[in-house]
């Protein structure tokens, strides 16, 4: 039998003594009567599919200690006991069942079990919750609540990091495992707010999905990784998660992670401290974004630009919860969630040396993925729609439409640039017209490009426009100018330019203008 904490009852103190021996015995026999408990517990809630059959592994109790079906425990807060020794188990179940919880019980810790027993929360034996980040992500949206046979502060922080909802050390009372659990549950029942999506259209099944995705994670503090062409609005997923989660009144900074020199982004994102003048000898400190979130969400767009020794800082304060300022020796505690984004292949990045592993891993234990713009449906209309009512406003050409021809030409096009590429391409029109309809003409859309764009959409995959940008550039910089080539890819000159530096594709020569008049 696994080493026992002894837990009171019915939230009673038993004299003097208030733990007893990890074989369960007491010198006291009357106290031994008393309803002590005897716990391993790590809590992780899971609310998943409804159950076709109950596993093996566990079964369920109703208030009066009897084995029933999974619908007799319906009505009152359901906890998920995960524990490998059946006298420990029972003791737990017990003690849940005095305070009018409903229990399953469970003694192995897989994504079956968890997400068959419809839980509210998961009480459970640390040891047989190693990888605590999966068995939060597992439990999701259900909280975790983590009890520790050997407690320690990194462990704790690491159990945090990863979306557990509390951890509690032995020895404890019941009475505060049951606060424990009560607090976790009504944390986890605040309903996401929803309000957060409004920016977001999407009515198409990717995106409803995806949205429901986003409700789940938002209550969890792990760290997320958010996958999508350049585009798609994967910093409107990111702010939505922020501002549907727990750290909504905490501030989120966003931080992409392209086109910024190696030791500059380093001082950007952890922070510096230098030497200070000779005459007070104080140390000069720079507070890096990092520090700035603390409470918050950290949000690296384009993480997989993320230089090797930033990317290795990154990872020690996701493994840690601490970093340290450049120049500085001494480690800082914050508390942010990361939520990071790429249109890169990561994986492939990692197995060529590109990117870290244990970065890699501690990102993508979450993943979200946004769907192109081609891939949307009417969406693109709806966007459209909406875009074109607020340039309207900015431009004070109020009342204009799109024409059914243009819309249709939305459809058909691929929209390598994605959302940016329609919100530019309808700028320009918008600018344009000269009546109070938009038709297919004034919009940026050729031909040559849809048939371009729906053939290289079929050879390069979602993480990698590396090929598409050098056909795309090639085939219209003698038409566009470098802003319009910028804005057709959805992207800043800046970025464009350094494109062109890292793949050779010399800038074509502007063409000689007459004198001014």
């Amino acid at each position: 039998m696994p080493k026992a904490i002894a837990v009171q009852s019915h939230h009673r103190r038993l004299g003097s003594r208030e733990v007893c021996g990890h074989d369960g015995k007491h010198d006291d026999d009357e106290q031994q009567r008393a309803h002590r408990q005897f716990v391993h517990v790590i809590a992780s809630p899971p609310y998943i599919s409804a159950i076709s059959r109950t596993p093996d592994s566990f079964t369920k109790t109703n208030a009066r200690g009897r084995r029933d079906c999974p619908d007799s425990i319906d009505g009152m807060t359901r906890v998920l006991v995960i524990e490998q020794d059946d006298s420990s188990r029972r003791q737990l179940r017990e003690e849940f069942e005095r305070n009018g919880f409903g229990v399953v019980e469970a003694s192995r810790a897989d994504r079956v079990t968890i997400g068959s027993a419809q839980s509210d929360i998961v009480v459970a034996n640390a040891s047989l919750a190693a990888a605590s980040s999966h068995i939060a992500s597992m439990a999701a949206p259900a909280p975790v609540v983590l009890l520790a046979d050997s407690p320690s502060i990194p462990e704790a922080v690491e159990c945090m990091r990863c979306g557990v909802a509390d951890y509690l050390p032995r020895p404890f009372e019941a009475n505060a495992l049951i606060a424990a659990v009560e607090r976790a549950v009504a944390s986890a029942s605040m309903p996401a707010d929803r309000s957060a999506f409004s920016p977001i259209i999407g009515h198409c099944d990717e995106m409803r999905e995806l949205l429901d995705q986003v409700t789940s994670m938002a209550l969890t503090e792990s760290s997320i990784l958010i996958l999508g062409e350049s585009g798609t609005g994967k910093e409107l997923i990111a702010r939505a998660l922020h501002s549907a989660s727990r750290r909504r009144h905490a501030q989120v900074i966003a931080f992409n992670c392209t086109g910024i020199p190696e030791t500059l982004i380093e001082v950007e994102l952890f922070g510096s401290t230098s030497a200070g003048p000779p005459s007070t000898q104080d140390p000069t400190t720079r507070r890096g974004l990092l520090e700035a979130a603390h409470g918050g969400t950290l949000f690296l767009d384009e993480i997989g630009d993320l230089p090797a020794s930033a990317q290795a800082r990154l990872a020690r304060y996701l493994e840690e919860g601490t970093f340290r300022r450049l120049g500085s020796s001494q480690a800082h505690r914050v508390d942010v969630r990361v939520i990071a984004a790429t249109h890169r292949d990561l994986r492939q990045l990692t197995k060529s040396g590109q990117f870290r592993e244990d970065l890699f891993a501690r990102l993508n234990s979450v993943s979200l993925h946004v769907p192109p713009l081609r891939e949307r449906g009417d969406d693109v209309v709806a966007i459209a729609q909406t875009t074109l009512e607020r340039l309207a406003g900015k431009f004070n050409k109020r009342g204009l439409a799109l024409s059914a021809a243009a819309m249709e030409a939305m459809r058909r096009y691929r929209w390598p640039g994605n959302v940016r590429e329609l919100e530019n391409a309808l700028e320009r029109a918008v600018i344009l017209c000269q009546s109070t309809t938009i038709d297919a003409d004034l919009l940026p859309i050729h031909a040559d490009t849809t048939h371009t764009a729906h053939a290289d959409a079929q050879r390069e995959s979602s993480s990698s426009l590396e090929g598409y940008f050098l056909r795309f550039v090639l085939g219209n910089e003698d038409r566009l100018t470098e802003t319009e080539l910028a804005k057709a890819l959805g992207i800043s000159r800046k970025s464009l330019w350094e494109r062109r530096q890292r793949l050779n594709i010399p800038r074509r020569r502007t063409r000689t203008r007459g004198p001014r008049r």
